[in-house]
């Protein structure tokens, strides 16, 4: 099954997940749904400092839009920020420094801005990584696991209340991919049983989890629109310095930071996309399949909702 599910996401992927599948698809595209003004309107990047992230951060200050932007790294975020006031004279861009690994310092960053700020429209779960290494930090958490899923599950929680006083609050997880080739583990979610460690399963099994998330967060919230995003395969930091190989045999083939971050800005922004039901896995400015054909990847709700579970309570053990 592993074997069968590779070779249909490789053909899929190399059809449409390549610049000439964003090519292709973005032939349908209307371009009038990113006429959008967002003046007003409060935005949450994670991850902004670089790639998919910056470009979304840009192309909503662009419109209009404040941005809060929530990096890791100080310095990249840093020249991020004043590269973007540059280019849309937007002055609206705040920097947040913070680290997703950490998940107390996340909670004590999401319950800082609940406090201080009277809403947020858009909350953009982007900020992801994947190490190789296994780290566990000292209270048991894998550290791919606490930045690409404990981390923005604190964040949606903690920041809903936020997002329901917006007229038309939007939480968008940025996936990937790879989540194809995975089934939800709701009985070890952070692969602990996993010998030797694969950081390249852990990452696409934590972006599958963030598929389930999106769809079970719009079936317990029907005040916020959620929905997952895949942005194709995209020439950024993150996927130069996580997957070299990858990246070397793809060259020239692989889309620009800008065709991967369209669908998300599309997400973020415009009105058209909240004329689907909410909690889809989306593609290319559709909505599409979270599924490979035949590859047993779907899971029982009895198993969503264990994953959901044990996430709520793994989250309240850190932060009790």
């Amino acid at each position: 099954m592993t074997l069968y599910r590779k070779c249909v996401w490789f053909m899929k992927g190399f059809r449409e997940y390549t610049k000439s599948g964003y090519q292709t698809a973005s032939q349908r595209f209307n371009d009038g749904d990113l006429d959008v003004d967002c003046s007003g309107k409060v935005f949450m990047i994670t991850g902004a400092n670089s790639g998919i992230g910056e470009n979304v951060a840009q192309q909503v200050a662009n419109r209009g839009g404040t941005v809060h932007m929530v990096c890791r790294n100080a310095q990249t975020a840093e020249d991020a920020k004043a590269k973007i006031i540059e280019k849309t004279n937007n002055q609206n861009i705040h920097l947040h420094i913070l680290d997703l690994a950490a998940p107390e310092e996340v909670y004590k960053f999401a319950k800082d801005f609940a406090n201080s700020h009277e809403k947020l429209d858009v909350l953009v779960n982007n900020a992801g990584c994947m190490v190789h290494e296994k780290r566990i930090d000292s209270k048991g958490v894998e550290y791919n696991f606490a930045t690409n899923v404990l981390s923005p599950h604190i964040l949606t929680r903690f920041l809903s209340p936020l997002l329901l006083k917006s007229d038309h609050g939007r939480v968008i997880m940025v996936t990937s991919g790879g989540m194809l080739l995975e089934k939800l583990d709701s009985d070890d979610p952070q692969l602990s049983k996993q010998e030797p460690f694969d950081g390249v399963r852990s990452y696409a099994q934590n972006k599958r989890q963030m598929v389930v998330m999106a769809e079970q967060y719009a079936e317990e919230n029907s005040g916020i629109f959620h929905a997952s995003a895949h942005p194709g395969w995209a020439d950024t930091p993150s996927v130069r310095s996580a997957l070299p190989d990858f990246h070397k045999r793809m060259e020239g083939r692989l889309r620009s930071s800008e065709e991967g971050a369209d669908t998300i800005t599309w997400l973020a922004v415009s009105p058209a996309a909240l004329s689907y039901p909410n909690g889809n896995f989306f593609q290319d400015r559709a909505p599409v399949s979270a599924h490979l054909p035949l590859a047993w990847t779907h899971s029982t709700k009895e198993e969503k909702l264990k994953f959901m579970s044990y996430l709520d309570d793994l989250m309240r053990e850190r932060l009790s």
